[in-house]
């Protein structure tokens, strides 16, 4: 007995940052191994809605970031790995869902608007697309009939919009018949957002990042870079891991990553090494090589499985090619039920 359906999904950016797996992959690989029935998206035409312009490498983008994802630990056997495009009941069900949703109503998504606000756009220049993404968001959630949606803090208005539609589709349609759609939970991720090594959010076209594909060197030369207490000059200084409003210190980056790759009270782990940072009994140079050599451990395995999944291209393609025969067959059985709730003749039935 399966524990419930998520339904997750990444644009596909290419080859993936430890912010994508401490964000999302560790939690869909840890889902997955608890008995979840987990579903997972290449959501390609939610990239057109701000990268329309640039799709001459999308086919790359999403071989690597699937091989990515496999190297991490999704099992194709465990998990339904699929292609948003190749499923075209996707774009069926956005059609239908944005029927029941205001523009006023998307206008009020908090990403929107700061998408809106990032991109310099406005009401001129803002496309159609890029306004109803949210409602599309919500046709992939419930065209897998999912119960929970693994996600960060600032994607949980996007599962509330989806439990709306949920809710009114099933009012509108199914008032004397079974539901059709759960009104999905949003589940938040333990360990949400990691910085990237300048302290600032995380992102490839920044190059703050560290790639899962990094090798031990590359590792080592850019946590050499990472963000520390500025005012820790000399090895014996008091230093802060923590946050410090007071002058805009917005907490060491390499504690952080201890944190969340080191746990622990130990002296050589998360907690032992604040306090000794905040005694002024640890250096910055030797905690960083200390923290090197944990998230070269950390990433070795994924290196490995990487590396094995590329010696055989083809079986890449089978698992998305399988993950997709099995992704169209749960939203054909959805569209069925969707189709007959809204009176909507069958294709090729009904009509003359």
């Amino acid at each position: 007995m399966k524990r419930g359906r998520i339904l997750s999904g990444m644009r596909p950016t290419g080859r993936l940052h430890l912010g994508n797996y401490v964000g999302a992959l560790e939690n869909w690989v840890r889902l997955q191994n608890e008995g979840w029935d987990n579903f997972h998206m290449v959501a390609d035409w939610h990239m057109l809605t701000t990268g329309y312009e640039h799709t001459a490498g999308l086919q790359d983008d999403i071989f690597d970031m699937v091989v990515d994802w496999l190297a991490a630990g999704l099992d194709p056997e465990k998990s339904v790995i699929f292609v948003q495009s190749a499923v075209k009941e996707h774009a069926e069900l956005h059609l239908l869902f944005s029927m029941l949703v205001s523009k006023a109503r998307l206008e009020r998504i908090p990403t929107l608007k700061e998408q809106i606000r990032d991109l310099h756009l406005d009401e001129q220049t803002i496309s159609y697309g890029h306004l109803g993404y949210s409602v599309l968001q919500a046709a992939d959630i419930l065209l897998y009939r999912a119960t929970h949606v693994p996600v960060g803090e600032d994607q949980v208005p996007h599962v509330e919009l989806t439990r709306e539609i949920a809710r009114r589709f099933n009012f509108l349609y199914c008032q004397d018949a079974p539901a059709v759609f759960p009104e999905p939970e949003a589940q938040l991720t333990n360990f949400a957002r990691l910085r990237g090594l300048d302290g600032k959010r995380m992102s490839k076209s920044v190059g703050n990042t560290i790639l899962l594909t990094d090798e031990a060197k590359d590792v080592e030369a850019k946590v050499r870079q990472a963000y520390t207490d500025p005012k820790k000059i000399r090895a014996n200084d008091p230093g802060r891991p923590e946050a410090d409003p007071s002058d805009g210190h917005e907490g060491c980056v390499v504690w952080e990553y201890h944190r969340k790759f080191n746990p622990g009270d130990g002296e050589e782990q998360a907690e032992g090494i604040a306090r000794r940072c905040r005694a002024g009994q640890l250096a910055c140079v030797p905690n960083k090589r200390h923290l090197t050599q944990i998230l070269n451990d950390a990433l070795e395995p994924i290196r490995e499985r990487r590396r094995r999944w590329l010696a055989d291209p083809d079986a890449v393609h089978d698992v998305i090619a399988h993950g997709n025969e099995r992704a169209r067959a749960e939203a054909q059985f959805t569209m069925e039920q969707v189709r007959e709730a809204m009176g909507l003749a069958p294709s090729g039935k009904g009509v003359r």
